[in-house]
Formats: C-alpha cells, structure tokens, sequence
C-alpha cells in the first residue's frame, strides 16, 4: 500500500552531542591508523580500519576491525580517545577526558571481509558491513539541501 502523504524529519546533533563524540573519537582511531602506519612499514592503501565508538557516562568503547600495524596498540588508542575528549572539552564529572574508562575491543580484519574489500585483478570490491546513507539534492533550499536538515543545522548554528 503506497501511501498518500508522509513528514519527512531531520535531525541534527549539537557540539557535544555524544554521538559527535564518538564520531570524532572513530576519525581519530582512522586517523592514527594512517599516521602511524606508514611510519610502521605499511603502505596506507594496505590499512583498514573499520571502528565504532559508543559513549555514556565516563565510559568510551571502541570496536571494530583493522588491518594495521601491530604497533598501535590499545594503549595508543586509548591516549588518542582521551585528547579528542580533552579536546573537545570534556572536563566535568560525568564525562571527564582523564577519568572517563576507555575499553578498546578493536581486532584483526576478518578474512571474510577482507575478502571483499580488497581489490584483486579486475573484480568489483565492496564496502564491507557498513551501513547504508541516503541524500539527494533538491530546490527546497538556496543550498540545494531539503529543508528538514538545512534548517535542523541552521539552528544549531545559530545556539552555537
């Protein structure tokens, strides 16, 4: 049954937010990854890293898959959580960049996934098992964004 009429939403997450958090706390695992990795022998089209991060209460977990140098270890990992929370700000009692308790659960790369994210001969590589995204650009706004995310990021630019 297709359906007449339907709301689109959009949601936008502020400064702070932990999923802004976590979001930079997983770039700066990727980002480590391709700064040490090459210091370590590793040619950076040879690195994977596929990590998450979820926050709560003082506490930050890591996980996901890699494919690195054996030299970035968790304890690395660990520092370079603690100065994006630190950078970020983090300095209060329920989530504090030098208390919070990090738990990094990151392993090796599956063979099964590196299978299929590695290019060999002339075959097609995938993605592996990340998520699916949508967008689309449209005339609803001068920026060619629809409008529920255009003014959702308006107005946390305007409290920010």
């Amino acid at each position: 049954m297709q359906r007449s009429s339907y709301l689109f939403t959009s949601e936008s997450v502020s400064e702070g937010h932990p999923d802004k958090v976590c979001d930079r706390i997983s770039d700066e695992v990727v980002d480590a990854y391709f700064r040490l990795g090459p210091k370590h022998g590793w040619n950076p089209k040879d690195l994977r890293v596929a990590c998450e991060t979820l926050a709560t209460t003082n506490r930050v977990v890591i996980a996901g898959e890699t494919r690195g140098p054996d030299e970035i270890t968790k304890e690395i990992l660990m520092d370079t959580a603690r100065f994006a929370i630190r950078d970020i700000g983090y300095e209060q009692e329920g989530f504090h960049w030098q208390r919070a308790r990090i738990e990094v659960l990151l392993h090796k790369q599956s063979a099964n996934i590196a299978q299929g994210v590695d290019a060999k001969d002339n075959k097609d590589e995938g993605a592996g098992d990340q998520g699916i995204m949508f967008g689309y650009a449209c005339r609803e706004t001068a920026a060619l964004m629809p409008a529920p995310i255009q003014y959702s990021h308006a107005i946390l630019k305007l409290m920010a």
